[in-house]
């Protein structure tokens, strides 16, 4: 049939309208300013981990119907100590690294610079070294009193902890060079392809499928993965920055970075309280239940990652440039570019969390009803966006440890009360609740210190 004038027309101004977006999206691109390359770089985190959040997904579904709630429990509660330790045992050096890095760099001391990357990753390695040592002799002097079903993963556990400090460290240098890729694939993409496979494998030959299995095979992916990383890093590294002496500033990273120890020590446990403290009340199934419904949310966790690994080093060159109106602006920014994907995503899994829950197999839509109240606390988190690393770039680490040290104290009080009246329901109730206060305590500490308005809804008047 041929074509009318009208469709001649409309085909004509679709065309146009093609052009015109994949031009804007080629200068986009292109665009050398901060606010793109922050924007580029926080959707590029944020699609990373959307992948890696699929195919951990994708494990964590099979590793539960080939385990079993039990096994598949001891998994998950062994896993959350060594996620709570490998980030805290670098004392803050890990993630110091977007706080010296564009500082060394901003002021062209080439020799700072190659003195951190140096020697904090080899300072990171080996506080993870003490942190395994001392988990390790944990479970052998606590003896009976460790479940003998508990006792090789946890010792699997503690022989991953150098790495995963290591690991740590790594993602921030490469975070601070806006090498997000680099950053992010190893840790979160490879690693859970490497163990989607092994663990698959081993399912189809008939092998082993149980907690000390599914360990073993995590903290292998972590070294293997890690060690590569640190190959690649040292390539760009070799190019990004010029070779020549190294001054290593011990005492300073130290100094500034135990503060942020303090931070991080309130935020992982905060994250993670829930599952510790519920393991004192529950049993293997139904930490198993919480687990899987927590982690149909973890979409929602990665938004607020995204943008706060993207921004972070910018929240520092603004303030030690004293660029108050660029950090303003990209405080707003940051906020939006966490809110409404949070929303949108937060309702979507509302509306489809049931029905994700029993690919994990029988009972786990048990955890459904956690999801709503879950989410009540990512909301709030969500509207003030990145405040926590606006505080600790800026030099508020200490208000900021205090933050956390409330809302840690409030979560561990309402757990310790609720979950052993409620069980895993008193758990998210306690969690919500917390990262409530949390939100709440952090607007107000930038809007004191700071004098910065973090909240998605601005009075009238402001950017």
């Amino acid at each position: 049939m041929a074509l009318t004038e009208t469709d001649h027309g409309r085909g004509l101004s679709l065309a146009r309208l093609a052009a015109r977006l994949t031009a804007r999206l080629t200068a986009w691109r292109r665009d050398g300013s901060d606010r793109s390359v922050a924007q580029r770089s926080a959707g590029s985190a944020f699609l990373i981990r959307v992948a890696s959040a699929g195919i951990i997904f994708v494990t964590q579904i099979l590793l539960a119907r080939w385990m079993g709630r039990f096994e598949f429990g001891i998994y998950v509660a062994v896993w959350a100590w060594a996620s709570v330790l490998g980030p805290l045992a670098p004392l803050g050096l890990a993630y110091s690294a977007q706080r010296f890095i564009p500082e060394y760099r901003m002021h062209n001391d080439g020799d700072g610079l190659r003195g951190f990357v140096a020697g904090g990753r080899a300072l990171c390695f080996g506080f993870g070294l003490v942190a395994g040592v001392l988990l390790a002799s944990a479970v052998w002097l606590l003896g009976d009193r460790v479940p003998q079903g508990f006792v090789v993963p946890f010792l699997i556990a503690a022989a991953t902890l150098p790495i995963f400090s290591l690991s740590m460290t790594q993602d921030g240098i490469a975070r601070s060079f806006d090498w997000i890729a680099l950053a992010l694939v190893p840790l979160f993409i490879v690693q859970p392809v490497m163990i989607l496979a092994v663990m698959g494998g081993l399912h189809a030959g008939g092998g082993p499928i149980d907690a000390v299995a599914a360990l073993a095979v995590t903290g292998g992916a972590m070294w293997l993965v890690t060690i590569a990383q640190a190959v690649l890093i040292g390539r760009r590294m070799r190019r990004a920055v010029p070779t020549g002496p190294r001054r290593f500033d011990v005492g300073y990273w130290l100094k500034t970075s135990l503060p942020i120890f303090l931070v991080d020590s309130f935020f992982v446990l905060l994250f993670y309280v829930d599952i510790l403290v519920l393991q004192l009340f529950v049993g293997p199934q139904d930490v198993a239940i919480y687990y899987a419904a927590s982690k149909t949310l973890s979409l929602v966790h990665f938004i607020s990652y995204a943008v706060g690994a993207a921004v972070a080093h910018r929240f520092s060159a603004y303030h030690v440039a004293g660029e108050r109106t660029k950090l303003e602006g990209f405080i707003a920014d940051a906020i939006r570019w966490t809110f409404w994907p949070t929303l949108a995503f937060g309702l979507l899994l509302l509306a489809l969390g049931k029905p994700i829950l029993m690919l994990f197999g029988p009972g786990f839509d048990a955890g459904y009803p956690l999801i709503g109240i879950i989410m009540i606390g990512l909301l709030a988190r969500g509207a003030v966006g990145p405040a926590d690393r606006l505080l600790n770039m800026t030099g508020n680490q200490p208000l900021c440890a205090a933050v956390y040290a409330l809302a840690l104290a409030t979560n561990v009080v309402l757990c310790v009360v609720l979950i052993p009246r409620h069980g895993i329901f008193g758990a998210a109730f306690a969690t919500a609740g917390a990262v409530v206060v949390e939100s709440l305590l952090l607007f107000l500490a930038v809007k004191r210190r700071l004098h910065l308005h973090a909240f998605i809804w601005r009075p009238r008047g402001r950017g």
